[in-house]
């Protein structure tokens, strides 16, 4: 068959390329419109397209602070059909977030009906409620009908929209911004306007201010759900430094007292961006599976404000306890980033530093100034015109009159009789009979005097860029007065307060300390059986099974388990199934391969040092600290060859100063501890060499005082080899050793 053939119409249409180019042009021509038409803001307004839209689409429908409400589904519809063509669902989300007070820090939508609350639950549909714009957002749009900023034509090319709005409040920062571009994205926190105000005006007089100084007038962001800031102020510098970081922000709380004795936490803020209804499901999921054994129930007392009250369990809990632990399991504690990739005045993506964001918006201002002057200069060149042509008129009344009752065309007559520009002649020939009285006269010709003041004034400030910068500033003063730290609406809500230590909750705290004692069977079933069993007690195992570890513990303690994998795997012991019965599989609690097993098993100890090695004769010693997991899938520590296995793990004394290696072909080697590494991870040295194709591995290994002897098991008791004895096991590590000394025992283990 040969190849379909096209509509000639078409054919012309077709060319060659490759796939990959093909979907990389498209891919590409994909993500630029989502970086500067969707869902970067611009550094000047702070706004991406959507927020801008609904702004003059609300402003072109009279939707002022002094006017009354419209329904949403009108602005919905008006911004979809003239200038967003995308989902009334996004653009009626968007406008419900501007009118949140919990989500943007200045709201720039007023909303009348439900919008939403901190619970996370919707808004009403918009056909329900209702909204104008706010004096926030009439500060965004002052001067954008005198030619402040540039207009492009919509996307049917019928109507025109602006390409950024005039803004006189510095909005980037002052209600944020956060959005995911392709390959990109932008998280910018808000911030306290009288603050900006502040910065901005100490940068108009120092140009080439440091972040430092900045950070001085801005000490952090302030959200619209308050809670405190604890980031440590080189970390905020450096921060905005750079453009890139994160503060860390913690609910506020106090305690409250209750009846006999006893007394309540009391939560009135929490971190921006968090659900409060979430939160509380996610406290009382908790205390439900034990993991906040010292609470005892949450309760949600909140109605206009936020009150969340948590019960301890014991009034011997120290509530800086309980809050820190919260603060590590919940969203009572959250990092919000900081990430100001925002498009530029060439419209191009960048992250910028704090410095950056607020001389871009100053410029704006500046731009805006001279665009706004020049425009008012052309009104009042052209007003003034208009008057001249009156005055005129009036000076030569008479002539004027007859001019116009006998001349078919007194238009050109009259330019040419008096001199008059087109303009002049024409507002002549439209004044009405009573704009000839007298008083109109003297009313015109103090018009002219006030617009020609004017202009003097505006020209002035053209020629004089310091002029110019006095205006943005008085105009920045006045931004404060209205926003200012007295007023409802721009006092600080978030608190600067100090980062906190390092607290480390002890578990103590958290469980009840008991006294177990852990078991572990030859087949790999653990349980804890309270108390402190001895060995040789009378405990029941499955049919063929028997004892194989049984250390003393407390709840509170963590278990760790060496497998012969080399990796270390961490059980909490109040984690570990009751002494009733036989336990459980320890691989159901550990993800701990089929074809391995326990090497060792071990109470942690913090700060201690353990001595790890393979039944190939290498190892090392590793921090106690570095060997704890965080996860069931447990931490490579040791790492093995082919072949090889982990044999044995076990605490080194802190004064021990020799090191003990016994193999299966019973030599045994002592060395100094000196030879041996300190590593986190890795698959150590040589501690004893074995003959090469022979059957020997390592089996055990101790750490122990030379001047005490070494211990090892005897007739059912223990056995001490002096030092003057052990001498002719001393050599070099990495050798192979001597046949151990007589009554040693035949399993060749020290313990």
């Amino acid at each position: 068959m040969g190849k379909p053939s096209l509509p000639n119409e078409m054919a012309g249409d077709i060319r060659d390329t490759r796939l990959a180019d093909a979907l990389g042009e498209r891919y590409l021509a994909y993500a630029l419109s989502t970086i500067m038409s969707r869902s970067l803001p611009d550094v000047r307004d702070g706004l991406k397209p959507v927020h801008r839209r609904l702004l003059y689409a609300m402003l072109q429908l009279k939707l002022d602070p002094k006017s009354g409400f419209k329904k949403c589904a009108r602005v919905v519809g008006d911004v979809m059909g003239k200038y967003h063509p995308h989902g009334d669902a996004s653009i009626y989300d968007a406008m419900v977030r501007l009118s949140q007070d919990f989500a943007v820090r200045y709201p720039m939508v007023d909303g009348q009906g439900n919008f939403g609350n901190i619970d996370g639950d919707n808004a009403a549909a918009m056909r329900y409620t209702e909204a104008r714009l706010t004096d926030v957002a009439m500060t965004l749009l002052r001067g954008i009908d005198e030619d402040a900023v540039d207009f492009r034509p919509t996307y049917d090319g019928e109507e025109s929209e602006p390409q950024v709005l005039p803004a006189a409040f510095p909005n980037i920062l002052a209600n944020g911004a956060a959005g995911i571009a392709v390959g990109m994205a932008t998280s910018i926190p808000p911030h306290n306007v009288s603050e900006l105000c502040d910065a901005l005006k100490h940068l108009i007089k120092f140009p080439n201010a440091t972040v430092g100084k900045l950070v001085d007038f801005i000490p952090g962001p302030d959200f619209p759900t308050g809670g405190i800031l604890v980031e440590d102020r080189a970390s905020i510098v450096d921060a905005y430094k750079t453009g890139r970081g994160g503060f860390r922000v913690r609910a506020k709380w106090e305690t409250e007292k209750a009846g006999h004795g006893t007394w309540n936490i009391v939560i009135t803020e929490i971190p921006y961006q968090v659900q409060k209804s979430r939160l509380i499901e996610k406290i009382a999921e908790l205390i439900q599976n034990k993991k906040l054994p010292i609470v005892n129930d949450i309760r949600d007392e909140s109605a206009e404000d936020i009150r969340i009250v948590i019960e301890p369990k014991s009034r011997a809990v120290e509530a800086e306890m309980l809050m820190e632990q919260l603060f590590k399991l919940t969203d009572l504690e959250q990092r919000f980033s900081l990430n100001m990739n925002v498009l530029d005045a060439e419209n191009t993506p960048g992250v910028m530093n704090l410095r950056e964001v607020l001389s871009a918006f100053l410029e704006h201002r500046h731009v805006v100034l001279k665009r706004r002057s020049k425009f008012r200069l052309g009104k009042i060149e052209h007003r003034l015109e208009i008057l001249g042509g009156q005055l005129i008129a009036f000076l030569n009344l008479d002539k004027v009159i007859k001019i116009i009752r006998n001349e078919d065309e007194p238009k050109p007559k009259l330019m040419k009789a008096f001199k008059l520009s087109e303009v002049q002649a024409e507002a002549i020939l439209n004044m009405r009979l009573r704009q000839l009285r007298k008083l109109e006269e003297m009313e015109i010709k103090t018009e002219h005097d006030a617009l020609s003041k004017e202009k003097k004034e505006l020209n002035s400030l053209l020629r004089n860029e310091d002029k110019r910068w006095k205006v943005i500033g008085d105009e920045i003063d006045e931004i404060k007065k209205d926003y200012g730290q007295k007023t409802e609406l721009g006092k600080r809500r978030t608190v600067i307060g100090e980062a906190p230590t390092a607290i480390i909750v002890p578990l103590e705290a958290m469980i009840e300390r008991e006294p177990v004692s852990v078991v572990c069977s030859e087949k790999g079933w653990i349980r804890a059986i309270r108390g402190h069993v001895e060995k040789g007690s009378d405990l029941k195992f499955k049919e063929g099974d028997k004892p194989k570890f049984m250390l003393h513990a407390q709840t509170t303690d963590k278990l760790l388990v060496f497998a012969t994998n080399g990796r270390f795997y961490t059980i909490g012991c109040d984690k570990l199934p009751g002494g009733r019965g036989h336990g459980e599989p320890l691989r159901l609690m550990i993800d701990m391969q089929g074809d391995h097993d326990v090497a060792s098993m071990m109470i942690f100890e913090p700060e201690r040092e353990i001595m790890v090695a393979s039944d190939a004769g290498r190892g090392f010693i590793v921090p106690s600290d570095d060997v704890v997991a965080q996860t069931k899938n447990g931490k490579q520590v040791l790492n093995l060859g082919d072949g090889e296995e982990a044999a044995t793990c076990s605490y080194v004394p802190e004064d021990a100063d020799s090191l003990a290696v016994i193999g299966s072909n019973h030599k045994l080697l002592i060395f100094d501890i000196e030879d041996m590494p300190i590593m986190s991870r890795g698959r150590g040295v040589i501690l004893q060499r074995y003959k090469k194709g022979g059957n020997a591995v390592l089996r055990d290994v101790k750490a122990f005082v030379m001047d005490g002897g070494l211990s090892y098991p005897y007739a059912g008791g223990e056995r001490v080899e002096p030092k003057k004895e052990l001498k002719k096991w001393v050599g070099k590590r990495a050798g192979a050793g001597l046949k151990a000394m007589r009554g040693f025992p035949t399993s060749n283990r020290f313990t």
